[in-house]
């Protein structure tokens, strides 16, 4: 009899949840635990959506505990905030400290038991790196949470109302920091605000600019791509740039925001010059850094920093030696996603530190980092959850020999769409495939180390199709409804 406990409930937790659940039978006298301080799952690539007014916040947000009854896992609302994988003096099992976020054990502390644990918890998000980034100062709002995006939503339509009016405006999409990732959302928002303003009939009245630390556009934090299109070899910059022209979209490129005001943000370029900006809206999307969780072991001494790295992402297979950027190699991304000093404990999704970024880190003369950090969400959440619930159900079965599941991002795929608007007839998208996300030259030594083939890019209405069916497909597959399996992740 083995007990799971699964921390968070994104699309890394929520999937590794789901999969436990399949894998280990209730019967057996195996329990699947998930701890989230949320009572509901967020589908976030919609968030897009409910920000530009073209989907209900109710569309993109369920209620986790029905869905967990159904499938038989036991759910906790409630913050993670320690954990004692050595155990404790008083009791040998490996623990987790939680606090109860709601209810009528708010606040209260908890200590649940594992015998594997997956650390799913997702990114915090730290608006704080920049000041007065973020909804809580008023001063940008954000896609980042279905509330946030209903905010947005709400801003952009003051937007329109006042361009309608007459005003001259400028709206600002993008990052909010050097060392953003998630610059796909970001993109995408900006092209679901040039829609909606065209729409309305104001887009004449509207500057919109593009805000990003990639160095060039296409960048994506991955390296940007090397792919055909229409029988030509091209690269996700040209591509992008083209994208950026047609929609007379402006890009900011290489800008790591240092402050934002009112109205105004103050940011410095990949030359070490310092610049302002002013707006009438900004969606700048915030950093990531790790959960506020900690470490103890029996002795009760702080262990955190052998199970975290310094940004509190949690330690895996991966090689963190911080070699420099000339010798960085594929072998260095983690395949199985297992802790390496308590092999009972596995990252997955953002939670997971990644040994280093995959674009070109770039310093400018001040010393400013202005470099994307890795993207780690979506679809590579949802295939290393699944490959690490596997892991632990065989561990579980099979005992410590047994073979494990890998899922480096140098072997995996990922697929992204970003759409405008959401209309069977008049919404468009440009969708981009990466096989693997990480470029990987032992394996593809051609020209941008990736698979030619199934790297591509393509702008146009079959592609919004594919994200309304993925909408649809996954907000099932979140149930766990009859068949859920069967969609890939």
């Amino acid at each position: 009899m083995a007990q799971v406990v699964v921390l968070g409930a994104g699309i890394a937790g929520h999937t590794a949840a789901l999969y436990l659940s399949k894998f280990l039978k209730k019967e057996d006298g195996h329990s699947v635990v998930v701890v989230s301080p949320r009572p509901t799952y967020n589908w976030i690539p919609s968030n897009i959506w409910v920000g530009t007014g073209k989907m209900d916040r109710k569309q993109v947000i369920y209620e986790l505990e029905p869905i967990y009854r159904r499938v038989g896992v036991d759910f906790r609302q409630a913050f993670a905030r320690t954990i004692f994988p050595e155990g404790t003096a008083e009791n040998e099992r490996p623990q987790v400290e939680i606090e109860y976020s709601d209810g009528a054990r708010k606040g209260e502390m908890e200590r649940v038991e594992f015998d594997y644990l997956v650390n799913a918890t997702g990114p915090k998000l730290n608006f704080g790196a920049t000041e007065g980034l973020g909804p809580q100062t008023g001063n940008t709002v954000s896609v980042c949470t279905d509330l946030h995006a209903v905010e947005a939503w709400e801003k952009l339509q003051e937007i329109i109302e006042r361009a309608k009016n007459g005003e001259k405006l400028r709206v600002v999409s993008g990052v909010g920091n050097g060392t953003c990732t998630c610059q796909g959302a970001a993109f995408e928002y900006t092209f679901n605000m040039d829609h909606e303003l065209r729409e309305a009939g104001v887009r004449d009245n509207v500057e919109v600019v593009y805000m990003t630390n990639e160095a060039e556009l296409g960048d994506f934090g991955v390296g940007g791509m090397v792919f055909k299109q229409d029988g030509y070899e091209t690269n996700s910059r040209l591509w992008t740039e083209s994208i950026f022209r047609e929609r007379d979209v402006h890009a900011i490129t290489g800008a790591a925001p240092q402050k934002i005001e009112p109205g105004k943000v103050t940011y410095e370029n990949l030359d070490g010059e310092t610049k302002e900006l002013d707006f009438d809206m900004a969606m700048l999307i915030p950093p990531f850094s790790g959960q506020d969780l900690k470490a103890v072991n029996r002795e009760g001494e702080d262990i955190t920093s052998t199970v975290f790295n310094p940004a509190g992402f949690m330690k895996v297979d991966g090689d963190y030696s911080g070699k420099p950027y000339e010798e960085w190699d594929p072998d260095d991304w983690p395949r199985t996603y297992r802790n390496p000093t308590y092999p009972n404990m596995f990252a997955a999704g953002i939670a997971f530190a990644p040994p280093h970024q995959i674009s070109k880190p770039r310093t400018n003369p001040n010393g400013t980092v202005i470099t994307p950090a890795p993207p780690r969400t979506g679809m590579p959440s949802g295939v290393i959850a699944r490959a690490v619930a596997r892991s632990i159900a065989a561990l579980i079965k099979e005992g410590p020999d047994a073979k494990l599941y890998p899922a480096s991002m140098t072997e995996i795929g990922a697929t992204c769409i970003a759409s405008t608007g959401n209309s069977m007839f008049n919404g468009t998208a440009a969708g981009m495939v990466m096989d693997p996300v990480i470029p990987n030259r032992h394996r593809y030594p051609n020209k941008g180390h990736r698979n030619p083939k199934r790297t591509r890019g393509e702008i146009g209405l079959f592609g919004h199709w594919e994200k309304l069916l993925i909408h649809y497909l996954f907000v099932y597959k979140a149930h766990g409804r009859f068949g859920w399996s069967l969609i890939p992740e």
